[in-house]
């Protein structure tokens, strides 16, 4: 294949545009941040400003593609986002899934919902299981639904914007959407109830060819005419999937940004809903069980405004003066969902004491996740902690025994988006290096007194 591949990466803070060349190396990147619309008069509530990012996404291919030949389009996005469309465009924007109004219809929901067993998708709150939004829509807004052609979920319309061809895709489907039956791979008993089987496409792989992209994106942006759209994947599965192409073994996907997703491939955990804890489904169509807290957001809620780089003396001193983070510092799921966080102890007084407790409530409940999951084999951890050694040297000291990587890279979503090009043959996995494990006096009782007082 001549050229690279773009990756278009989607996320809750951030959507960037990435080119790998075929060694996997980043070779273009542009990126902005990226934040909901309010509600107004055309749209009454939270919704997703797709329109700001197609037309950042445009520019940036037109940059990318004017000195680096692209040879294929591939997409992660977050999870729990879709839009309904017909053949003209939108017919209602995606809901954000932080946006509260999804609660009014609550109990009507939750009747209709179907049990944890059929779907391994948890009742989270606000608008993270994707069902609930696309109730609202149905149930508020009878007359456009109504119209609706399809019903994308977020990579898959971002697919279809590039190359006109509609999709449906397992991992976006199967996670926490209350829409999926993992275990059958079919549309759950809530899709049929409500007749909305109608709406989804034809299924394909994550790493599928949908298609070479339309004649007026190839014209805005200088593309070749014939660089091929993949389906996509949830960016979560996209990381997992790029150790998934080389392993039999099982292994743990530490995923690290807003959220920090444990996905423990063999995991033999029991699944508990009220821990936020569920199957997600892989780019293979597999159910993996997986575990979450808001971790970046919690990260960045007691670290403050300016994080710093902290050493192992930092988190020494953080174990030393016996002051513990108790969750939870976000109402977003997580293990222990509706607790109010607080910090047991002296409060740290500078960026470095803030940022070291961070770090060690990040790898405590990352490392009670993994408890609970009994998840297995070598724990590779990918995503925005990967940028400092912190979090993966904490986490190797609070599970001795483990094998404990981190991926070079930061950009795992998109690393894995780009490794569906190459699915069905032998490619490098991901470059990952081993996390130290700092030797920190007194971690273990420290630890046990965390687990006492968050009563586990």
């Amino acid at each position: 294949m001549d050229g690279c591949v773009v990756v278009l990466d989607v996320g809750k803070t951030n959507v960037k545009v990435l080119a790998f060349d075929p060694q996997g190396n980043i070779v273009a990147e542009r990126s902005r941040a990226n934040g909901p619309l309010p509600a107004n008069s055309l749209c009454p509530y939270l919704h997703l400003d797709t329109e700001d990012a197609w037309t950042f996404l445009l520019r940036a291919l037109r940059e990318i593609a004017a000195t680096i030949p692209i040879y294929a389009l591939s997409i992660s996005t977050h999870g729990a986002a879709g839009v309904l469309v017909d053949d003209a465009g939108v017919v209602l924007p995606p809901m954000d899934y932080e946006w509260e109004g999804c609660d009014v219809d609550a109990d009507e929901y939750a009747a209709l919902r179907p049990p944890f067993d059929e779907t391994l998708s948890p009742c989270v709150p606000r608008g993270l299981n994707l069902g609930r939004q696309l109730f609202h829509l149905y149930r508020h807004h009878p007359a456009r639904f109504a119209r609706a052609r399809a019903f994308l979920t977020y990579p898959q319309y971002w697919a279809w914007r590039l190359c006109g061809v509609m999709a449906s895709e397992t991992s976006s489907l199967g996670c926490h959407t209350d829409l999926w039956k993992p275990r059958e791979a079919d549309f759950s008993s809530l899709v049929d109830r409500l007749g909305w089987r109608r709406l989804f496409p034809p299924l394909r792989r994550a790493w599928e060819r949908l298609g070479p992209v339309r004649s007026e994106v190839a014209a805005a942006t200088g593309l070749r005419r014939d660089a091929q759209t993949l389906c996509g994947a949830h960016d979560t599965n996209a990381a997992l999937a790029a150790y998934l192409i080389d392993r039999v073994d099982p292994f743990t996907v530490i995923s690290t940004g807003t959220w920090v997703i444990v996905m423990a491939v063999g995991g033999q955990g029991k699944l508990d809903p009220n821990a936020d804890m569920l199957a997600n489904v892989d780019v293979r169509g597999n159910p993996v069980p997986s575990a979450r807290f808001m971790g970046g957001r919690e990260f960045a809620i007691l670290a403050g405004a300016e994080p710093a780089n902290v050493s192992e003396a930092d988190v020494a001193s953080v174990v030393a003066a016996g002051v513990f983070a108790l969750p939870s510092f976000s109402d977003q799921g997580g293990p222990f969902a509706g607790r109010a966080g607080r910090i047991e102890g002296p409060k740290p007084a500078t960026p470095e004491g803030r940022t070291a407790l961070a770090t060690l409530y990040a790898a405590l409940m990352t490392a009670h996740m993994l408890e609970r999951l009994q998840a297995p084999g070598e724990l590779i951890v990918e995503g925005g902690f990967a940028k400092t050694p912190a979090f993966a040297n904490v986490l190797a000291a609070l599970t001795p025994g483990r094998r404990v990587v981190v991926a070079e890279s930061a950009a795992g979503a998109a690393e894995g988006a780009a490794t569906l090009t190459h699915w069905g043959r032998a490619v490098a996995p991901p470059k990952t290096q081993p996390a130290a494990g700092w030797a920190l006096a007194g971690l273990s009782e420290y630890h046990a007194r965390w687990s006492a007082l968050v009563g586990h």
